[in-house]
């Protein structure tokens, strides 16, 4: 999760969000590059009284500064699209869960089970406690299993909400009306944080997220744990 003056990605918990910082470093590499050619360049030529009569009209150096921008836009634009549909592909899921949003809560129900279904609400803070994670801990957290190919169905039953979790590089819209469709694999054990980012009302800053990723082994213990609830 994100911390006090953190300026730089979460620590990445499934294959997507790796992709997804490998390809941000790949832009940033490129950018600082021309940044710091054309600093150089606009330097130069402010403290630079001379001037270079070959370059005040050269046909060389503008088939240049046309042709080498529209490369660096391909180098970038590759990954990019392929990056774009890695992040819509489904390679046969072996667990679907529907969330639900609403205002303020989500719901998740584990279509592939029976009566494996609840509602998930912002939990009060409680100073007391030294590990309260303020604004972000839920009652009943998404509990899925590591190294398992999940679909996630997301929809919403009032307003637009935006199902998010930036450590596994997922979000999507929940729109009435319809279901919008995320595919992830999360890599590691862990809890997971996320928040609604669609501005839907009110107590829009109080419908938090949590993943907990957990063996398979516990994942089924959770489950039938859950149906006999």
């Amino acid at each position: 999760m994100a911390t006090w003056s953190h300026l730089g990605f979460q620590d990445s918990a499934s294959p997507l969000m790796e992709q997804l910082i490998f390809f941000h470093d790949h832009a940033m590499v490129i950018l600082i590059v021309i940044t710091s050619l054309v600093a150089y360049l606009m330097t130069s030529i402010l403290f630079n009284v001379l001037t270079n009569r070959f370059l005040l009209e050269n046909q060389t150096i503008e088939m240049i500064w046309t042709i080498l921008p529209a490369i660096i836009l391909v180098i970038i634009a590759l990954p990019s699209l392929r990056l774009l549909y890695l992040l819509d592909e489904v390679n046969s899921p072996s667990l679907t869960i529907k969330t639900v949003g609403h205002q303020w809560y989500w719901s998740y129900e584990y279509s592939d089970f029976v009566q494996v279904e609840f509602d998930s609400y912002m939990t009060a803070t409680d100073y007391s406690k030294e590990f309260e994670y303020r604004l972000l801990d839920v009652d009943n957290r998404m509990v899925v299993p590591m190294d398992t190919q999940i679909r996630v169905l997301v929809t919403a039953a009032d307003v637009i909400h935006s199902w998010t979790v930036p450590a596994l590089g997922v979000k999507a819209d929940a729109i009435p009306g319809r279901l919008n469709q995320l595919s992830f694999v999360v890599s590691r054990p862990g809890l997971f944080f996320g928040q609604c980012s669609e501005i839907c009302g009110a107590n829009h800053s109080f419908m938090p997220i949590v993943i907990e990723s957990v063996s398979t082994n516990s994942f089924l213990s959770w489950v039938m744990a859950s149906s006999e609830d």
